[in-house]
């Protein structure tokens, strides 16, 4: 069996090097922990939540290989606010399979969306962009993640290799159990650079530079009954929302 290739693990305070360095920083579940004050059983409590996520209903490929939760919050220094519930949108210049359409995904459940905890990874991701890009409110989209290999695949980025149209990205896997594949690929959005690893750990987190970078992440295949690979996917955009261009 082919070991899998573990991304390099960046410490918090290295971050900000990191992140202007390279458009991108892997924290390995320690790394996350520090960061954020919190103990790892903090983030485990979250897991049965992934359990009752609904299907996506707005797949354009056809297929019924993930489901999904999302909510949308607003980090000002130490505090993050949850906003009314919206709809998910990105343009189709960022996302060419299911851009310019509104998709409305079931909420995230007040017990996570409330969590304490939650608050304050909101907030501790929030200070990272901020040392990178100055002090301002952070209009964060929260998602949560299934992908599953009842069909025999599962893929979690369909729309192919990307940018989100925001300004920075957290992807942090939740689970990943009885699966092969899935390997994350960031290149450069300018360029011809790029790595290649998987993350396998529990709360081994990607962060990425939106606009330096574009990433995907590779199919998943069953590697035993039930396999899916579940992660949080942040988002973190300044001056608002992504929303649709208004009509005139």
């Amino acid at each position: 069996m082919t070991a899998l290739l573990a991304p390099d693990f960046t410490e918090p305070d290295a971050l900000d090097d990191a992140l202007r360095r390279d458009g991108h920083a892997a924290l390995a579940p320690e790394g996350l922990a520090r960061l954020t004050g919190l103990a790892p059983a903090s983030f485990d409590a979250w897991l049965p939540s992934w359990n009752r996520l609904p299907p996506d209903a707005h797949l354009r490929d056809g297929g019924r290989y993930r489901r999904r939760r999302h909510g949308s919050f607003v980090v000002r220094g130490d505090a993050a606010s949850a906003e009314a519930h919206r709809a998910h949108w990105q343009p189709v210049s960022y996302n060419a399979l299911h851009g310019g359409i509104e998709r409305w995904f079931e909420p995230l459940e007040a017990a996570l969306a409330g969590d304490a905890a939650f608050t304050r990874l909101l907030v501790a991701l929030g200070g990272v962009c901020s040392a990178r890009k100055g002090a301002q409110p952070w209009y964060v989209e929260a998602h949560q993640f299934r992908i599953d290999t009842e069909g025999g695949i599962g893929r979690p980025t369909p729309e192919g290799a990307h940018r989100d149209g925001v300004d920075f990205v957290a992807v942090i896997l939740a689970a990943r159990e009885g699966v092969k594949g899935g390997e994350s690929r960031v290149f450069d959005a300018n360029g011809p650079q790029g790595r290649r690893f998987t993350l396998t750990r529990p709360w081994t987190t990607l962060l990425l530079d939106d606009e330096r970078v574009i990433h995907e992440t590779t199919p998943i295949q069953p590697a035993a009954p039930g396999g899916h690979r579940d992660t949080l996917v942040l988002t973190y955009r300044a001056h608002g929302f992504q929303d649709p261009t208004p009509s005139r």
